[in-house]
């Protein structure tokens, strides 16, 4: 555990609200946790008590308390191993000033937790130690959902992505393989969700009445690219919204969740061979490169676990080229 820092506000912080100053500085740090520090004190600025809200001026103290899996001080950079450095450079597909984008590995978290300590978010610390200059995600995958994941080399870049992402200019596309063949084999599952505990953890399941207030709308837009007779379908899954477990949920909730989903599972066996991991990839990305000059447009191949399942079930790429077709002219945000 770090001791007790205390971090100055830089220029280019001036005027940013201490919540958006800590997911900055410490993205791992949960909004919750945030604010019981708050409320006890821990947290200050210029010695007194604050607000999430608070806007924070150039030049003033913020006091940071010891935090799990907290980044060095400013000054004191966190190193790579020559392992992690290759392990990043394996999973670039796209890398230029502005953007890093990569093919993150099903099981791998994009940022820590509890018990975590091995994560994207951690190892992109490593490549800079100054906070203007540190790399920033941009969005998030599960831990066990593989493909395109997008960083932002700094924060500027950061913000002009995040709000790509509110407004919807940015087109996803999934892959998965799902049990069953959905009916009908394209249409749109517009399902609100909400957070439930359970047992084995956090989950989200579709809103019921009377909870409008806590709900968050989700909508997929889905396609069936090519089936295994009626026992398994490769499905094409374009998310309009962005809900923690959107595509899982959804595709549960409609009778057909995915192959190896351990948080929405099916009751029925995986067939033999399969690999017992989530088969859900976020196989295309597409949206205006941050410079304002032309588009980015990622491809991340196929994860190990969904090349042998294509192959036992006789899909082929072929028929996702057909759909990503379609995904180039359609003009829908994603």
């Amino acid at each position: 555990m770090p001791p007790v820092q205390t971090r100055h506000v830089t220029e280019d912080e001036d005027g940013m609200r201490l919540d958006r100053w800590f997911k900055a500085h410490y993205a791992s740090l949960p909004h919750s946790r945030l604010e019981k520090l708050l409320r006890t004190g821990q947290v200050r600025v210029d010695g007194g008590r604050v607000k999430a809200s608070t806007r924070l001026s150039a030049g003033q103290s913020v006091r940071v308390p010891p935090l799990p899996d907290a980044p060095p001080p400013p000054g004191e950079k966190r190193t790579l191993s020559k392992a992690d450095r290759a392990f990043l450079k394996e999973i670039t597909l796209y890398e230029d000033d502005d953007l890093l984008i990569l093919n993150k590995p099903s099981g791998i978290a994009v940022q820590g937790g509890t018990k975590t300590t091995r994560h994207i978010d951690r190892l992109l610390e490593g490549l800079s130690d100054r906070p203007e200059t540190r790399p920033r995600l941009v969005h998030r995958l599960d831990r066990d959902t593989s493909g395109v994941l997008v960083v932002a080399k700094r924060r500027s870049v950061a913000a002009k992505l995040g709000r790509a992402f509110q407004t919807r200019s940015v087109r996803k596309i999934y892959w998965a393989l799902v049990h069953g063949v959905p009916k009908p084999p394209q249409g749109k599952i517009d399902a609100a969700l909400v957070k439930a505990a359970t047992p084995d953890g956090e989950r989200v399941r579709k809103a019921r009445a009377g909870e409008q207030a806590q709900a968050q709308s989700a909508v997929t837009h889905y396609a069936v690219i090519d089936r295994a007779g009626q026992q398994v379908a490769l499905m094409s899954l374009k998310p309009v919204t962005g809900r923690q477990h959107q595509l899982r949920a959804h595709m549960a909730m409609a009778g057909h969740p995915m192959l190896g989903d351990e948080k929405y599972p099916s009751d029925i066996d995986l067939p033999d061979g399969i690999e017992r991991k989530l088969h859900l990839h976020a196989r295309r990305i597409a949206f205006p490169h941050p410079s304002g000059e032309g588009v980015v447009d990622v491809t991340a191949p196929l994860p190990p676990h969904m090349e042998q399942a294509f192959s036992a079930f006789g899909f082929t790429v072929k028929g996702g080229e057909v759909e990503e077709a379609a995904f180039d002219r359609d003009a829908c945000t994603r």
